[in-house]
């Protein structure tokens, strides 16, 4: 045993190298041969069909919408059933009309508040699976690129450095 923390390999043994690193981020990592995200770590020639998708609507918004759309509703139908339609001023239906575009406004808001976030899925042994989803636009790209740099490398077979011994190219004059 080494005292100074070097290691010694028999004569002979093959030099293993560390993965080609594509991405690493805290919490997410991609080399040639593994996506990571947390916990969760795929090896890359095992993902096949690579999709990206925005995923659901902030659930805020949604009921935001709903509830002002039913409202809206409602008092239409009241006004129209207490025949309350044919006393209003114009200046009241300008003021419906502003209102009713109420739910439009709140999801217009809402995807700008808390827009949905980036989502990247693929097939993993037959079934379909979410690998990543962030709500940065950037991060999602250069995780996306990534993965997908990392199934070509693997399905060209593999990353190699080209070989030191090759001659360096030099016009001729």
């Amino acid at each position: 045993m080494q005292t100074d923390g070097s290691t010694t390999r028999p004569p002979g043994s093959p030099r293993r190298s560390a993965p080609t690193l594509l991405y690493a981020r805290p919490g997410i990592v991609v080399t040639a041969e593994r996506f990571t995200v947390g916990r969760t770590s795929w090896p890359v020639a095992e993902l096949t069909r690579l999709r990206t998708a925005r995923g659901p609507h902030d659930r805020l918004a949604l009921r935001a919408v709903a509830v002002s759309a039913a409202l809206i509703g409602a008092v239409g139908v009241l006004l129209g059933f207490t025949g309350g339609l044919q006393r209003l001023t114009a200046s009241a239906y300008l003021t419906l009309g502003v209102v009713g575009l109420l739910p439009l406004l709140l999801v217009l808001l809402g995807d700008r508040w808390r827009p949905p976030a980036y989502e990247l899925w693929g097939w993993h042994r037959g079934t379909e699976v979410l690998l990543f989803s962030s709500d940065d636009e950037r991060q999602f790209g250069q995780v996306t690129r990534a993965v997908q740099r990392a199934r070509e490398g693997s399905r060209l077979g593999a990353w190699q450095d080209p070989p030191a011994t090759a001659p360096v190219w030099r016009p001729t004059r």
